[in-house]
């Protein structure tokens, strides 16, 4: 059935279109929230067809759709999506039914334009995913980051301007040598599709020079060391819904263009270079890692150690080459891509938990300050409960899908070199100790202090919202199976690409 539809169409406009409206209603809240719901409710049900619907058995681009668009330079609107785009999609879609599920009480200014800028997002990261051809993939890249950019300026903190204004000076550097890279690719292969670009050759100056082209565009996004320092502020002066977007998509767009651009058409380039590449993540895991031990804000300490996190999606994807050179088989390079891709799904979903978790508290008692609280167990066990066993699937506790992932990557990364997995394992200590050094101090011991005494326990939204991302991180962690089927067929192809000199 779904095969007949124009399904990815269907995902990236049917939100966009419902952002409309849902401006159109504007004050009407009896309306508007139920009609934003719906519209999140239907797409995130219509992207499920995107599972049941895919054949895992092939690497080839399903769903395709493809129109002329600016016929003249040969650009097309082109869709279709692979085992490492359609997983990332069913995260967009399940993250913004939770921020719109987040927003149902919480938000009193401009509801509309709220709902609609996040309903709008979604379908413009829906299209980043989805995009096969380059300007395609350009617009909706750029375009995506203005309702969040206007979320966190208009809904943000005291200091939203400055975080604005430094987020998107930050992007805007990387996109330009982005652009730069495509048009120039666009030169040699007289195309814009991006599987063209796939099978260009290059030579070994071409391939450095756009390799590192990508690796600032997509290193922003992560966002790597050194260029992660937007981020930390983007998080604490964003609200709630801004800090779940930006944690569980954002940040992937950034690992999905080094599998989608990097790796593919540069692989000399990144043999070469992986060097570089490996060392900025392991200072991500080892000293950003130590950074977020040292936070005082809830957001700021959740938002290192996304960093850290993020740090093993980019040690997985390029350590593939020093196992091709230690190993005489490829099934550690499987493990390390397979592992970056369970971790960026994994802490989409962790690190959406634990922002909503900090918006239940923000809401009640409108600080982040970790200081101000202690003891909230004793007035809120069901949400210190769902709290704690986000904070321990962020630790990376066995049974949970943050376990998976690091568990895959720093087992690849044995093959690789000792030391990368000796340093990358010490997120599972550093983890650790971040993280129950805060669940301490927030969730136990005495109660701090008379506004947490008056804390009341979660409602039913906030309990049903918590425990509907609990359930996947449990089953992700129990049993990945399903996750790594669908994107083996795509994993296995690109280390074919990989291995294969373009000079």
């Amino acid at each position: 059935m779904f095969a007949e539809l124009p399904l990815l169409s269907l995902l990236i406009w049917l939100p966009i279109l419902g952002g409309v409206v849902a401006i159109m209603l504007g004050d009407q809240r009896d309306l508007l929230k139920p009609f934003a719901l719906g519209i999140a409710a239907v797409t995130m049900l219509l992207s499920f067809g995107l599972y049941t619907g895919f054949d895992s058995n092939t690497h080839q681009m399903q769903f395709v759709e493809k129109l002329p668009w600016i016929e003249t330079f040969n650009i097309f609107y082109h869709l279709g999506v692979d085992g490492f785009s359609m997983p990332l999609i069913i995260l967009t879609t399940i993250s913004t039914l939770l921020v719109v599920v987040a927003a149902w009480e919480v938000i009193q200014h401009r509801p509309s334009q709220y709902l609609a800028a996040f309903l709008i997002m979604e379908g413009l990261m829906i299209a980043v995913f989805s995009a096969l051809d380059a300007v395609l993939f350009y617009v909706f890249f750029e375009a995506m980051l203005i309702p969040l950019f206007l979320v966190i300026g208009i809904w943000g903190g005291p200091n939203r301007v400055y975080a604005t204004l430094k987020f998107f000076l930050y992007t805007f550097f990387g996109s330009v040598f982005l652009l730069v890279a495509l048009l120039y690719l666009r030169h040699v292969s007289d195309s814009f599709a991006i599987l063209d670009f796939h099978t260009v050759a290059l030579s070994l100056d071409e391939q450095i020079w756009l390799l590192l082209a990508f690796l600032i565009a997509f290193a922003v996004k992560v966002p790597m060391w050194p260029v992660h320092t937007w981020l930390p502020d983007a998080h604490v002066e964003a609200p709630t819904g801004g800090s779940v977007i930006l944690a569980a998509i954002t940040l992937k767009i950034g690992g999905y263009g080094f599998l989608r651009f990097a790796l593919p058409i540069a692989p000399d380039a990144s043999l070469a270079l992986d060097w570089v590449i490996i060392t900025l993540s392991l200072i991500a895991v080892v000293y950003i890692g130590f950074v977020a031990l040292a936070q005082t804000d809830l957001k700021k300490l959740i938002a290192y150690s996304s960093i850290a996190h993020m740090g093993f999606v980019t040690l997985g994807l390029f350590i593939v080459f020093d196992i091709f050179a230690n190993a005489s088989t490829g099934s550690g390079a499987v493990l390390a891509i397979e592992g970056a891709m369970v971790q960026m799904i994994s802490h989409g979903f962790i690190s959406a938990a634990m922002f909503l978790a900090v918006g239940v508290l923000y809401d009640r008692m409108h600080t982040r300050e970790i200081s101000a609280y202690g003891g909230v167990v004793n007035n809120m066990p069901k949400f210190a409960a769902f709290a704690v066993f986000f904070a321990m699937a962020n630790a990376g506790l066995p049974g949970t899908s943050g376990f998976v992932g690091e568990f895959m990557v720093i087992l690849a990364a044995f093959q690789a070199n000792f030391w990368f997995a000796f340093l990358a394992a010490t997120t599972l200590i550093l983890g650790a100790a971040y993280t129950l050094w805060m669940v301490k101090r927030v969730f136990f011991g005495e109660v701090a202090n008379k506004e947490v005494q008056a804390l009341s326990d979660i409602n039913r939204r906030e309990f049903w919202m918590l425990a509907s991302l609990a359930v996947v991180v449990l089953l992700i962690g129990i049993w990945p199976a399903p996750l790594l089927e669908v994107m083996h067929a795509s994993v296995e192809h690109l280390l074919t690409q990989v291995s294969q000199s373009k000079l």
